[in-house]
């Protein structure tokens, strides 16, 4: 049973990248030891800068953040840095400590043991697949066995058993853990409460209870809300309808009218702000090329990486417009790879129509510049249209006029995923090529986002580890690469 003592507390803390754009204002909350909890947000609402300044990487304008200076804090980010990808298993895991550990070998199993991973001392983390080197970044939190784990978005490019085998170090976890995740189904297996982190007032309300349990609570509490201004409004309208009456007629009336616009005026304050939260992406397309026709790709052989080694899979796929290829197979089996050599026009076995263009959603988001802004790297994508079209889209994908001009390294994860959302429906690709779409993006935006690829009318190759997403769609063609011919 959790303990009753206070582990974390934020008291009254307030903190912006800029003056005029607060991300927390006064914020109060306390976290128990042991106790499991979620961070719940829009994208972009500042979850990932919670944990930043809960390890201090940043400090609070005003206000206090209280932990005991012996409790440890380690956190698993959403992707591991660039300049950590040339080191091997051994020195990456070397970082974890502040002084040498001399038994680090048998730790670094143990840990990669509990996430079913195999992952040789003396190997490069760069040569790691994305779902492989999600596991180690959970391994290199939980082998510091701190008293407050961080998890950012753990189960990114995880398959099945790995989600499994988090769920259980979960369960099993008698330490606070504090997680940030848009999968419902994985947090409603170990939360006890949720702070919800509401953009709108920058404020985080905090509750109890599983996570299921909390977003009814906040569904009925946002619906309260809606129907106070529904009858606020209504009673600023009966008022006006007298006010206007009153002050036609003259005399003490015209005093009466007067008052009535200051009752008006206070009115208008009690309305409650649409909560940021709780808007959803707008429904849209991605259309495709008029001119390409017939066959879009032929795929005779896939590369598979097997016990280490790379091998060939026979396969015979001929992709039409309106026809979607779902690739699936456990992490490090070469799903990525099989995708980049597409895109790249390096693949063995793969034909792709010449003239076709190619849409592709890259899981880790390096085909963004991270100096461009959102508007350069829109324009840059556009094959129709003009300025009212890019900023049009860009509205549907809630990226603001502010936003908009901001550069895509300052984006959170979850905003970087729609501009490139926003990208593909300006491109106009006949061939889709998504590599987990659906990492870091705000549960509510999925359905949408599922539409749109259902309806798509060109090709698309799919990689996904997501179930109820991938149901959303009609899928015509699977390979799985973990099956043996």
């Amino acid at each position: 049973m959790p303990g009753e003592d206070v582990i974390l507390r934020f008291n009254k803390v307030s903190f912006g990248y800029s003056y005029s754009k607060p991300i927390i204002n006064e914020v109060d909350f306390s976290v128990r030891r042991g106790n499991k909890i979620t961070i719940m947000g829009q994208n972009g609402a500042g979850k990932t800068t919670l944990f930043r300044l809960i390890t201090s990487e940043e400090l609070p304008e005003s206000g206090s953040i209280s932990i005991n200076e012996k409790t440890s804090v380690a956190e698993s980010k959403q992707v591991i840095p660039k300049d950590k990808l040339s080191k091997t298993v051994r020195e990456y895991f070397e970082e974890a400590f502040a002084e040498k550990i001399y038994d680090i070998e048998p730790r670094i199993n143990k840990v990669c043991q509990a996430i079913n991973l195999i992952a040789p001392l003396d190997k490069k983390i760069g040569e790691f697949s994305g779902g492989q080197q999600a596991r180690l970044l959970l391994a290199f939190a939980m082998i510091q066995n701190p008293d407050i784990l961080l998890l950012d978005e753990p189960t990114n490019n995880l398959d099945k058993s790995g989600i499994v085998a988090l769920k259980q170090f979960l369960q099993d976890y008698t330490k606070t853990c504090i997680v940030i995740s848009h999968d419902a189904d994985f947090l409603n297996s170990f939360t006890d409460g949720v702070l919800y982190l509401d953009s709108s007032t920058n404020k985080v309300e905090q509750y109890a209870g599983n996570y299921f349990d909390v977003i009814k609570e906040i569904e009925a509490r946002i619906e309260r809300e809606r129907m106070q201004n529904v009858r606020l409004e209504r009673d600023i309208q009966n008022r006006k309808e007298q006010m206007n009456f009153f002050a036609q007629k003259g005399g003490h009336l015209r005093d009466v009218a007067s008052k009535m616009r200051q009752k008006v005026v206070e009115l208008e304050t009690q309305k409650v702000e649409v909560r940021q939260e709780d808007k959803t992406i707008r429904d849209f397309a991605i259309l495709t090329q008029e001119e390409v026709s017939g066959e879009i790709a032929k795929i005779t052989a896939v590369s598979i990486i097997k016990g280490g080694k790379l091998q060939k899979k026979k396969v015979d796929i001929s992709l039409k417009r309106k026809e979607k290829l779902l690739i699936k197979g456990p992490n490090g089996v070469g799903k990525t790879s099989f995708l980049e050599s597409i895109v790249s026009g390096k693949a063995k076995g793969i034909a792709v129509h010449p003239g076709v263009r190619i849409g592709y959603y890259r899981q880790d988001f390096s085909t963004l510049n991270p100096e461009d802004t959102v508007y350069k790297t829109l324009a840059d994508s556009m094959a129709k249209g003009g300025e009212e079209d890019l900023r049009s889209t860009a509205a549907g994908f809630l990226i603001t006029k502010e936003l908009i001009n901001n550069k895509i390294d300052s984006l959170s994860e979850g905003q970087k995923g729609l501009v490139l959302f926003a990208k593909l429906v300006l491109a106009r690709p006949t061939l889709l090529i998504l590599d987990e779409p659906t990492n870091h993006i705000n549960f509510r935006h999925i359905p949408v986002i599922a539409r749109a690829i259902d309806r798509f009318e060109g090709a698309m190759i799919l990689v996904s580890h997501h179930a109820d997403f991938v149901n959303q769609i009609k899928i015509t063609h699977t390979i799985d690469l973990g099956e043996s011919d």
